[in-house]
């Protein structure tokens, strides 16, 4: 089964791989000739999900998904959330937003985070919507040098390690992205795609 995974995000797409049986050949933009930037202009994770999804079903034509993350944390009333990549602003890298979120957690006690994902994915034109979810707490430095985004001052509940210490199988097992793509397996398992 081939699936085209909407994104632009290398780190995401070598994670999602490496959660997939093999069984689901996932293919990237450049394998489909995509080569523009995809846009995520809605205001929720969902919303941004499907936006993908369906400008790629609807150019190019395949089965395919997008997801969006987001990280909530609680003391900020779920800031950054579908804001998450461009929390320090539309051109910022991610040491600016890691940066920007410490510097407004400075003492503050209730340092309670989830991470969110949802994926949208399209299949001969019908849409499914899957969510995974991690509680964790926000670090009070970064810890770790794996993974991606805000990973480095994310601790999952009951863990010693944040993300950015974790392998990519560790990190797999326990994530909100994991869950969410474990959701989806069950799922592609259960269905019969032609194409």
């Amino acid at each position: 089964m081939d699936l085209v995974f909407a994104t632009n995000n290398l780190n995401k797409l070598f994670e999602i791989r490496s959660l997939l049986p093999e069984s689901i050949r996932i293919l990237a933009l450049n394998d489909i000739n995509c080569t523009e930037e995809l846009l995520e202009e809605q205001d929720t994770l969902e919303g941004n999900a499907l936006q993908k999804a369906r400008y790629i079903y609807n150019t190019y034509g395949v089965n395919c998904f997008a997801d969006d993350t987001g990280l909530e944390i609680e003391y900020l009333d779920g800031k950054p959330g579908v804001y998450s990549a461009r929390y320090a602003g539309e051109a910022c890298i991610a040491e600016d937003n890691i940066n920007k979120v410490l510097l407004e957690l400075e003492g503050v006690i209730n340092r309670s985070a989830n991470f969110r994902t949802v994926i949208a994915l399209i299949i001969s034109g019908e849409e499914y919507i899957f969510e995974g979810k991690c509680q964790g707490l926000i670090t009070e430095k970064r810890l770790g040098k794996q993974g991606f985004g805000y990973d480095p001052i994310f601790l999952p509940l009951n863990s010693t390690m944040t993300f950015a210490e974790m392998s990519v199988k560790r990190k797999g097992e326990i994530s909100h992205r994991g869950r969410a793509v474990s959701a989806l397996i069950d799922f592609l398992s259960n269905i019969k795609i032609t194409g």
